[in-house]
């Protein structure tokens, strides 16, 4: 039977967070976890305060019953809780709905913070199994890590080393009353298809098999850790994160190691080494004007002038329909972003009281007047300059006063009707703000 002390070890070195947060379904997995720490927390009064976080991914019909769930469990532990409701792009991809519940857990993390995850020893295996299948190299098979970094915080597994049975069984002393996923049940999944039909057959044969793997996977972590550091990252004009092609090739280690390397570098989950060599074959052969690319559990590895990208994993066509826009509004465009209008410190844009602007899409043929430079652009010429790369260049914002081009994103004004190069007294000029969607970070 597991016991609150038993995370002594796990917790000792995370003491000075200022917030503990605990990632919770509401299954039996984060169920027992929460009850754990909240007991561990409880028999030491300087530990950091403790939250539930619980992620609404909407794809059950039971979902919201699921979150009432769990404020009442909470409420019980007197532990608060935050909800947060996400929209999986492409409903039926496990890859995305876990891309949407770390970019929430992600953006919960203030600097320093904890987030606890309740992955246990059978996660692992069935982990390593499953990155086995795919042919994985040392560091897939390596598993998860029971810490890493996660947005401005980190992350932590403490019952990594706990089996499933006993976690149930302590859910069962305890009398604790978890939700059950009917999708954990899906064979045409491949973890539950593992978990239902090939792992029965293991345990028969080999009671110990899941010590015997978790044994492997900690070699293979302490391989992972000897070799080469991963690559510099660069960023491109919108800021996705890359590697240059010239340093892919000059670190000795193969590209695709090199990749590898990096995408561990930042918690994700790298693609398989077919898949890495098709993609970097098709990069370093490419034609002129093709675009490589190769999507991977909800983002992509896409290649731009001298270096690799990683971009997000869109999930929905570029917009083609305009969209009005008031100051002060943010507005969600999927696959764009959140674009507003807040208030310029300098330079900006007149608007009238009341006036609504229009975002819109590049057509083709657009053309403006950047302020302090000479003549007329196209805008297929002003997104070149920009370095703004070919996976942006159609969810580029555009804002207009009905025909008037006013502004390229945020990164160009044009010289138009409503430019100002300063606000007079008691006047407010504005800019656009983008807040592009983030890139995959989850393993």
């Amino acid at each position: 039977m597991i016991h609150s002390s038993e995370l002594d070890v796990a917790l000792s070195g995370l003491f000075e967070a200022p917030h503990w947060l605990v990632g919770f379904s509401g299954g039996a997995d984060s169920t027992v976890l929460l009850h754990l720490l909240k007991r561990w927390c409880t028999a030491h009064p300087g530990a950091p305060p403790l939250v539930a976080l619980h992620v609404n991914h909407g794809l059950q019909c039971e979902a919201d019953k699921w979150q009432q769930h769990c404020a009442e469990f909470c409420n019980e532990l007197q532990v608060p809780l935050i909800t947060r409701s996400v929209e999986v792009q492409a409903p039926g991809s496990e890859a995305n709905a876990r891309e949407a519940r770390y970019g929430v857990f992600s953006a919960n993390l203030q600097s320093g913070d904890v987030l606890f995850l309740a992955h246990h020893l059978d996660d692992q295996v069935e982990t390593f199994f499953l990155r086995l299948m795919r042919g994985a190299g040392v560091e897939g098979l390596a598993g998860m890590p029971q810490q890493r970094q996660l947005g401005a915080g980190q992350l932590c597994r403490p019952l990594l080393d706990v089996s499933r049975d006993n976690i149930e069984a302590y859910a069962c002393r305890h009398n604790l009353a978890f939700v059950t996923d009917p999708s954990n049940n899906n064979a045409a999944a491949d973890r539950s298809f593992l978990r239902q039909q090939v792992l029965p057959l293991l345990s028969e044969r080999w009671p110990a098999y899941r010590a015997s793997v978790a044994r492997a996977a900690g070699h293979m972590q302490a391989v992972a850790a000897l070799l080469p550091d991963a690559p510099t990252t660069v960023f491109s004009a919108l800021g996705d994160p890359g590697i240059r092609l010239v340093e892919l090739q000059d670190m000795g280690q193969g590209p695709a190691r090199c990749i590898r390397a990096w995408l561990r570098g930042q918690g994700l989950q790298a693609p398989d080494q077919s898949q890495l060599q098709e993609f970097l074959r098709q990069v370093y052969e490419k034609a002129q004007d093709s675009h490589p690319r190769l999507n991977y559990g909800g983002f992509v590895l896409a290649c731009f002038g001298d270096a690799v990208y990683r971009v997000p994993d869109f999930g929905v066509s570029a917009p083609r329909q305009p969209i009005a826009i008031v100051p002060g509004e943010p507005c969600e465009v999927p696959g764009v972003g959140s674009v507003s209008l807040e208030p310029a410190a300098g330079e900006g844009l007149f608007v009238e009281p009341g006036e609504r602007l229009t975002l819109g899409w590049r057509e083709g043929g657009e053309q403006c007047r950047l302020c302090r430079r000479e003549g007329t652009r196209s805008l297929k010429r002003v997104l070149q300059d920009a370095r703004i790369p070919h996976w942006w260049r159609d969810r580029v914002p555009l804002l207009y006063r009905d025909e008037e081009l006013l502004a390229v994103g945020d990164f160009a004004l044009c010289l138009s009707s409503r430019y100002r190069d300063g606000a007079a007294v008691g006047e407010t000029l504005w800019q656009m703000r983008w807040q592009r969607p983030a890139t995959a970070s989850s393993d």
